[in-house]
């Protein structure tokens, strides 16, 4: 069994208008990234300008093809969430095999896909931090308390 020190993977959204870390989830380094994909949409919260409660619901995801499986494109019409995500080749041919049955294509916009490149860069400034890549922290509350403030530290300097 492994013990509570394995290797985690971080998993922020951020929001590419104001470049702000809008949710992290940690897990297991040997998860599959579209199996948490629900857990940190349901943790966004999104302060509202006046009064009421936070939006806990993004207007759009931009995804890779790790997240086209019919399941979560489900998850995401279920909840009114658009969502701009490539479909796999092997799906595209199994869609085109089942003719009239394989239902329609997916929407995907090219141009709205490229935005995805935000969230990657972010990645990148974050891994900017030696703590953050090279996991210096040993537990994981305590690497998630560091990549919260690494996030708020680049939210700053953007400013």
């Amino acid at each position: 069994m492994p013990n509570s020190t394995a290797r985690r993977t971080w998993k922020p959204r951020y929001d590419p208008g104001h470049r702000k870390e809008m949710a992290v989830l940690l897990t297991p380094g040997q998860r599959h990234d579209s199996i948490c994909a629900r857990p940190l949409l349901e943790r966004i919260r999104v302060p509202r300008t006046g009064l009421g409660r936070p939006r806990c619901r993004p207007g759009h995801v931009i995804a890779d093809k790790a997240y086209s499986s019919r399941g979560f494109r489900a998850y995401l019409r279920k909840r009114g969430i658009g969502h701009t995500i490539p479909e796999k080749s092997d799906q595209k041919k199994h869609r085109r095999n089942r003719g009239r049955r394989g239902g329609r294509p997916t929407g995907f916009d090219r141009e709205t896909y490229r935005r995805r490149n935000t969230v990657e860069r972010c990645f990148n400034q974050l891994k900017g931090f030696r703590g953050i890549a090279t996991r210096y922290e040993k537990t994981a509350t305590s690497y998630e308390a560091a990549v919260t403030l690494a996030s708020l530290l680049l939210w700053a300097r953007s400013i």
